[in-house]
């Protein structure tokens, strides 16, 4: 165990615990988003005896209280863009496209003629939004999405998120690629990337791409150049978000939490409380944010409170642990990493999106130690898959994405 200074243990004594659980559920929840700094939309993925079907929560009170909405959508939904205060639109698995005019109390579907998976939605105002995913899709909207047409995107890679500027200058990063269009996605340039998962805009110019195993990228000029920046982690970072011109905040695999306060130049960790991954964050000013990931919603009222106590310090070490796969997305073969402090019988299976069993990979007592196990997916179907260790204390499931 590596030690830390006196100075810093205090520290992170007295700043500790600035985020909060806000909901502890079962299933994950992978996008959120606030109209205004009462109401927010969150959604996922929940089991139903049907399967697994699209799942929307909302809060009117800054996320104190969160209330899971009764939707009849198949699959899961993985993100979610408001537009105005009203009309909002969330995109998810099998192409499914939803949407509101009444701030998410009712959504209906709308036909997005693609049966991909959708990571993500942006809205440049009511009418014009694009929505991006799997094997280079993107489809755009000039009618608040009655109608979704294709655009070329000139690639076939899982598109995972986009940004959009204003109606004509937006981004897209995806896996080892970044897309950039300054008239609305008639055209598309591309430019070579590691792997990007999420990106955010403080304005015009400035913006932070996030990545595996802690890629930063940041630009000063729209997205036309990119910098690496030192993250100070190796975790996969899913999502980030701009507080203010200055501030932004990324999130990741097991309870990671990493902020900045000079436009992504530094970065300093945070203490999230969970070591659940954490799949999205948003905040409405510099100290309210919110982060969603498997089975929690975490808030914080001051920014989050940086600390600098290195990952290695974690109790974490203590107790069971399910690492997030590496590599993450995989072709076909990745490794699964737990470790568990007491002798237990340990089962870890796989599933698919639709929670069929699709692999066994330990079922057998186990002594106490960290271990790895081989996944190989040769036979399976590009997409998103879940892994969960299971024990008579214990029941951990993390995501991940075969990408071929």
């Amino acid at each position: 165990m590596k030690k830390i200074s006196l100075l810093v243990f205090i520290l992170s004594i007295t700043i500790s615990a600035q985020w909060y659980q806000q909901y502890s559920g079962s299933f994950p929840i992978y996008g959120v988003t606030f109209i205004d700094s009462n109401t927010g939309i969150a959604v996922g993925t929940s089991y139903t005896p049907n399967g697994y079907r699209g799942t929307i929560f909302k809060t009117t009170n800054g996320g104190t209280t969160w209330t899971q909405q009764v939707i009849e959508i198949a699959l899961g939904l993985a993100k979610v863009d408001f537009a105005d205060t009203n009309i909002g639109t969330a995109v998810g698995y099998g192409g499914i496209i939803i949407h509101t005019t009444d701030g998410g109390t009712t959504w209906t579907q709308q036909v997005s003629g693609t049966t991909e998976i959708l990571s993500d939605v942006s809205f440049s105002d009511a009418n014009t939004g694009t929505t991006v995913g799997y094997y280079g899709t993107i489809l755009r909207t000039t009618d608040g999405g009655t109608t979704w047409i294709p655009q070329a995107s000139g690639t076939e890679i899982f598109l995972q998120s986009v940004s959009f500027i204003d109606a004509n200058i937006g981004i897209v990063v995806g896996e080892g690629v970044i897309l950039r269009t300054i008239n609305g996605g008639a055209t598309w340039s591309q430019q070579s990337s590691g792997i990007l998962f999420d990106a955010s805009f403080a304005d015009n110019n400035n913006g932070i791409a996030v990545g595996a195993v802690g890629l930063i990228l940041r630009t000063t000029d729209g997205g036309l150049n990119w910098i690496q920046q030192t993250s100070g982690t190796t975790a996969q970072l899913w999502g980030v978000s701009f507080a203010d011109s200055i501030t932004c905040i990324a999130v990741g695999a097991n309870g990671t939490i990493i902020r900045t306060t000079n436009g992504g130049v530094n970065w300093g960790q945070q203490t999230s409380g969970t070591y659940y991954n954490l799949w999205d964050i948003f905040f409405t000013d510099a100290d309210t944010g919110t982060a969603v990931g498997d089975a929690v919603i975490l808030g914080t009222k001051n920014g989050g409170g940086v600390t600098f106590i290195e990952e290695n310090n974690s109790s974490r070490h203590q107790d069971f642990q399910l690492q997030q796969n590496y590599p993450n997305p995989f072709n076909p073969n990745t490794t699964i990493t737990y470790q568990i402090p007491q002798t237990e019988f340990v089962t870890i299976k796989v599933y698919d999106i639709l929670g069929r069993e699709v692999a066994t990979l330990v079922n057998e007592e186990k002594p106490a130690g960290s271990y790895e196990v081989q996944f190989e997916g040769s036979g399976l179907t590009s997409g998103i898959y879940f892994y969960q260790l299971k024990t008579s204390t214990c029941v951990e499931t993390k995501k991940m994405i075969l990408l071929r």
